[in-house]
């Protein structure tokens, strides 16, 4: 079994949620090259960040939708995940990168133009979706560092498996889609 390199020490590693599936990157929203939205993400944050697709996020009206949780560092200092919607043009992908590239949420301030596309999701999307971050983290045994045995944990990714948010990768480990 191979192991994922941890980050240097004091390295932040925050994490981009990019929604795909219902709406988000499908031909539902007209005009924009989703693929290579995810691609130059993945390009330009690989080695800073946790680049995630997944299936759906329950945003729908919000589409094409990405979340930047902040590293342990920018949570420390008070930065909480921020939820972007409507990132439709190439523009907005690239600010994205910029901000995470510079340590995201609590550690760097976004682009002002990103306040226009900031919005809330209901508090159970939003805690659905942190609590599959917790789940799924690298690094993390379950989520024995909060108190829960590992179980417990293992359920909170077969229930988002079974809402197509988790998929298996060839090794058996989950993996966000």
């Amino acid at each position: 079994m191979r192991r994922r390199k941890a980050p240097a020490q004091g390295e932040p590693r925050c994490s981009v949620t990019v929604c795909r599936g219902c709406c988000c990157g499908t031909a539902k929203i007209p005009g924009v090259d989703h693929a290579t939205q995810l691609n130059t993400l993945k390009a330009e944050l690989s080695a800073v960040a946790r680049i995630w697709a997944v299936n759906c996020l329950d945003t729908c009206e919000q589409a094409n939708v990405i979340v930047v949780q902040p590293s342990s560092a920018g949570r420390a200092a008070g930065g909480r995940p921020v939820w972007l919607g409507l990132v439709n043009d190439p523009d907005a992908t690239a600010d994205i990168a910029q901000w995470v590239r510079s340590g995201g949420p609590g550690l760097a301030d976004p682009p002002d133009i990103l306040d226009l596309y900031e919005f809330a999701p209901s508090r159970r999307v939003r805690r659905g979706v942190e609590e599959w971050a917790d789940a799924a983290a690298p690094g993390r045994h379950g989520c024995r560092a909060r108190g829960r045995p590992k179980a417990e944990s293992a359920a909170s990714v077969r229930a988002f498996e079974g809402r197509g948010l988790l998929s298996r990768s060839v090794s058996g480990r989950a993996e966000r889609q």
